[in-house]
């Protein structure tokens, strides 16, 4: 299958896209995938999606060590640890990360759909649907793809997750798909990176923090403890809708 140069237009060309860069780069290291990544679409198409959470830093340092100036998306949710947040400055000041873009719920749909901030413990899906999702749409909108740092191992939803996959008409890069929690840890420790200090409280997962606990290593059961849902919904099929 020809790559074609120029970027998706159209969902079918996303998915021929994703699926002939995966035949012939899928099983290639994390950095090279990023370089191929940058090459391809260059800072005006491309982003990194990084939630500064408990491995944020292998991706982003890759990241950076390619291109520095590419655009990276925090969602500030409005319900971050104020370790996150003061973490994720850190972390881009280390790096050299020069194109930090944060993105937040509309106020007016906040006030709407959450005006006590309890949405959480009510409606959990909801919750994530007004404070990550549509953000999460808004952000990523301007560009041809984006990188997360999402790992088969985190979740069985991620099993079978490829490296290149299309979300509509875009393409969304997971370099760091094979890795294990071993290759995570050995990559931080190779190039001194800072960790997020939530960590060395047992928080193997971080996200909002009225739905995070601590939890054992590799997994993420601290996220939404007791309920049935493993995922905000930004990596699930809602944001192709809101993209469309």
């Amino acid at each position: 299958m020809a790559i074609t140069p120029r970027p998706p237009e159209t969902e079918r060309d996303a998915l021929e896209l994703a699926a002939a860069l995966e035949d012939r780069h899928g099983d290639r290291p994390a950095a090279a995938i990023v370089a191929l990544a940058v090459e391809r679409f260059g800072p005006a198409g491309l982003a990194a999606v990084s939630s500064f959470g408990a491995d944020s830093a292998a991706l982003l340092h890759m990241v950076a060590a390619v291109e520095p100036g590419l655009p990276v998306i925090f969602l500030d949710t409005g319900q971050h640890f104020g370790e996150t947040l003061a973490y994720r400055d850190r972390l881009a000041a280390d790096l050299g990360l020069t194109d930090l873009r944060i993105e937040a719920p509309r106020p007016a749909a906040l006030a709407k759909g959450d005006p006590d901030g309890r949405l959480h413990a009510r409606d959990p899906d909801a919750c994530c649907a007004l404070r990550k999702v549509e953000p999460m749409a808004r952000a990523v909108a301007p560009f041809h793809a984006w990188f997360t740092g999402r790992k088969r191992h985190q979740a069985e939803s991620r099993r079978a997750m490829p490296v290149f996959e299309a979300v509509g008409p875009r393409l969304r890069i997971n370099p760091l798909a094979r890795w294990t929690t071993a290759d995570q840890a050995a990559y931080m420790r190779r190039h001194g990176l800072r960790e997020n200090p939530l960590v060395a409280f047992g928080y193997a997962s971080i996200g909002c923090f009225p739905c995070t606990e601590p939890a054992g290593p590799d997994t993420r059961d601290g996220r939404w403890a007791g309920r049935a849902k493993t995922e905000c919904g930004i990596h699930l099929g809602g944001l192709a809708g809101a993209l469309s």
